[in-house]
C-alpha cells in the first residue's frame, strides 16, 4: 500500500449524517487490516473530532490519510475558532449550548479524548480564524 487520502465534508448543525465520516474511517482502516486497537483509537478521535465540527465549527472537513507507517486526521472548519486552546484541552470544559446538552453532548471530553487516544495532536486555532486539528498514530507493524 503506497499512500490513501480521503476526505469527507461536515456540516455545522447536521445532526442526522454526524457520525458518518468516522464511520467511513473506522471501515476504511478495518477493510486494510489495521489492528483492532488502532482502529477503535482512530476512530473515537475522528468521531469526537467530526462532533466538534458539527456542534462548534461551521462547515468543515475531516480527512484521513493512510500510509504503512502513519494513519494521520486532519480536520479543519471554517468557524469562530477557540478562545482559548489550553482551556478546552481541559476535561469536563465545554462551550456547548444548552441545547446540545440536552442532546446529551457537551461534557467536554472531546479534545481531551482526541489527546488520550491519538500519539500526536496539535491544534491551530485563534478567534475568528477557524480551528485545524492533526492527529497521528503510528501503525507500529499493524496494516
Amino acid at each position: 500500500m503506497d499512500r490513501l487520502r480521503r476526505t469527507y465534508p461536515v456540516r455545522h448543525g447536521d445532526f442526522n449524517h454526524a457520525g458518518e465520516a468516522s464511520i467511513h474511517v473506522k471501515n476504511t482502516l478495518k477493510s486494510l487490516n489495521f489492528r483492532p486497537e488502532l482502529v477503535r483509537r482512530v476512530s473515537i478521535c475522528g468521531y469526537e473530532a467530526e462532533m466538534n465540527l458539527v456542534m462548534h465549527g461551521g462547515d468543515g472537513v475531516l480527512s484521513v490519510v493512510i500510509s504503512p507507517q502513519e494513519i494521520r486526521l486532519d480536520v479543519e472548519d471554517s468557524g469562530p475558532g477557540i478562545e482559548n486552546t489550553e482551556l478546552a484541552m481541559q476535561e469536563g470544559y465545554s462551550t456547548a449550548s444548552d441545547e446540545y446538552r440536552e442532546m446529551g453532548f457537551g461534557a467536554g471530553m472531546g479534545l481531551p479524548n482526541m489527546r488520550r487516544n491519538s500519539d500526536d495532536l496539535v491544534v491551530d486555532s485563534s478567534p475568528g480564524q477557524g480551528t485545524a486539528v492533526t492527529m497521528r498514530f503510528t501503525v507500529g507493524g499493524g496494516g
